[in-house]
């Protein structure tokens, strides 16, 4: 499987959805761009400081910068009719970006000789990380953390079958389809609303 264009796909599609979100909250270019590279980027600077690795490899990615970038501003400029056909593709791309990130993660994690703890760690930091920093720049509610969002049971299970050793193709599908069934489903996490005032 060719990870490369995985990555590609999964930066243009996180890319996109920092831009939308951005355009969302009625931020300025620069703010689009930022929010852009911030959820593109953000999970794997995430995962290298748990890891011990260089946060200054981001770096080194110039062309993956460079394309997270031209989609911010392709965003931007683009008419409004055109955005609204991109939905119904979002969930595809983020689906694969996903897991190409967080299998990715977890055989670097796996090759450094960290324990199966921090392989989950860190297939959940750089599939979720990227989409955490944005909500927050953006004064939202991580949507990995609300219900019905699977990001980070899909991110830490690819963890554990790259620990278990699966191979790399049937993981990567598998992830795309679980993701794409949860979203179209509605699957979520057993959750509650507490009704508790706290007094001030």
């Amino acid at each position: 499987m060719d990870w490369d264009w995985l990555n590609l796909v999964g930066v243009v599609a996180f890319a996109t959805s920092g831009a939308i979100v951005a355009m969302e909250e009625e931020y300025d270019l620069l703010g689009v761009i930022f929010l852009g590279l911030a959820t593109s980027f953000g999970g794997g600077v995430l995962r290298n400081v748990p890891l011990g690795q260089p946060v200054t490899a981001l770096w080194t990615q110039e062309a993956l910068l460079a394309v997270a970038v031209a989609a911010t501003v392709a965003v931007f400029v683009l008419p409004r009719r055109w955005l609204s056909r991109w939905q119904p593709l979002e969930v595809v791309f983020d689906a694969i970006g996903l897991a190409a990130f967080s299998i990715q993660a977890a055989i670097t994690a796996t090759t450094l000789g960290f324990p199966l703890l921090a392989v989950l760690a860190a297939s959940f930091f750089t599939g979720t990380g990227g989409g955490i920093i944005r909500d927050l720049l953006a004064h939202r509610k991580p949507a990995v953390f609300q219900p019905g969002v699977k990001y980070g049971i899909w991110a830490m299970a690819a963890g554990l079958a790259i620990h278990l050793g699966w191979p790399l193709v049937a993981l990567g599908l598998g992830v795309v389809a679980l993701r794409l069934i949860s979203f179209h489903r509605g699957w979520s996490l057993p959750y509650r609303r507490s009704d508790t005032v706290v007094p001030r």
